[in-house]
């Protein structure tokens, strides 16, 4: 197309004096005008009281939980009792609700999730102790069960990864779930140093308490010295990718797997940051090199479209190791990633 004084005309007279959210393309439009106000601004991204993903702030009373008429709801799990290495993912809540400008739009997806979800930032679990793993679980069972009875869908940050095992038993509590599962660890060791109830474990808990299918459940991005560990995983019917598999596998062939082993059941995804290589997310507890580049993270979620995403979490983010905030925003990102899946999730669709 040729470049004339014609052309610069007509963008001229379209573009030069309209305000920022005065948006022409029908798709777009609909995203800013949600976003903007009448005299063309919006919210900055530093101001305010910091939520998961700027969505709304909605505190619910854990004795008597009411949850409106909400589809999603984001939690923050701040536990990191259950570590074998560095501690700190406690912190990783917080970090994550200060990181600004994730979303709103998903252009790849194709959504704002946001808007299109009846979403809010439910704040923490409340925990009974700070210093008994077991209790600790048991409170997020609880809180979790109570979500989930009220037809929520439960998004939440941890937290070390040994929350995800409380949050499956009040997820798959009527049948086992499938599960999407994103990590530098298979997290099927046994137990050790008189506990089951740690961050290497949650997966073979969930399965042996019958709230996770295996033969439904991928790992993806797997790799390190504690491969020995994992025996677990095979024996009970897990497909597993190394992250060494990627680069010759290629991420076609990774979404297509993990598509067929979950197949149209409700399946939960559970992200650890660790997955990511180290240079992308030093700000975690059990960091592994040769991990899976954002890229990569972001186009395999991206091809997992249409899923029937129940629920979902992002783990292990221990911001004190990471002075760029990198990782936090890295998990942040991530969070963005699940919830827009959830806006074509039948799980969702179907609850209205």
């Amino acid at each position: 197309m040729a470049w004339d004084k014609e052309k610069l005309t007509a963008l001229r007279a379209r573009y030069s004096d309209n305000a920022g959210g005065e948006i022409f393309e029908p798709r777009f439009r609909k995203v800013a005008d949600k976003i903007f106000s009448k005299s063309g601004t919006r919210l900055a991204p530093y101001s305010g009281v910091p939520t998961f993903l700027t969505a709304p702030y909605r505190p619910v009373d854990p004795a008597e939980p009411d949850f409106g008429d909400l589809q999603v709801a984001l939690v923050g799990v701040p536990m990191d009792l259950g570590v074998t290495n560095r501690p700190g993912s406690r912190f990783g809540p917080r970090a994550l609700r200060a990181i600004e400008r994730i979303g709103p739009y998903n252009h790849v997806l194709g959504c704002a999730p946001t808007h299109e979800l009846r979403v809010a930032d439910i704040g923490d679990v409340p925990f009974a102790s700070r210093y008994r793993l077991e209790q600790s679980h048991d409170d997020i069972e609880r809180h979790f069960s109570r979500i989930v009875a009220a037809g929520v869908v439960p998004l939440s940050v941890g937290g070390d990864h040994s929350i995800t095992y409380p949050i499956l038993k009040a997820v798959g509590k009527e049948a086992p779930v499938g599960l999407i599962h994103i990590d530098a660890h298979c997290d099927t060791g046994g137990p050790f140093d008189q506990t089951k109830f740690h961050h290497g474990g949650p997966f073979r808990n969930a399965v042996l308490d019958g709230v996770l299918d295996p033969t439904r459940t991928i790992q993806i991005g797997i790799r390190g010295a504690a491969e020995y560990l994992w025996e677990f995983s095979y024996d009970s019917g897990m497909s597993v990718i190394h992250a060494e598999e990627v680069e010759t596998l290629g991420i076609p062939a990774i979404i297509a797997k993990a598509r067929e082993v979950v197949g149209e059941g409700p399946t939960y995804i559970s992200f650890d940051i660790d997955s990511l290589d180290p240079s992308f997310a030093p700000g975690t507890g059990t960091p592994e090199i040769g991990g899976l580049t954002t890229r990569e993270v972001l186009a395999i979620l991206h091809g997992l479209k249409g899923l029937n995403i129940c629920g979902g979490d992002v783990v292990e983010v221990a911001p004190q190791y990471d002075a760029t905030a990198n990782t936090a925003h890295a998990g942040a990102q991530i969070l963005f990633e699940i919830l827009s899946l959830m806006v074509f999730s039948p799980f969702l669709r179907k609850k209205g």
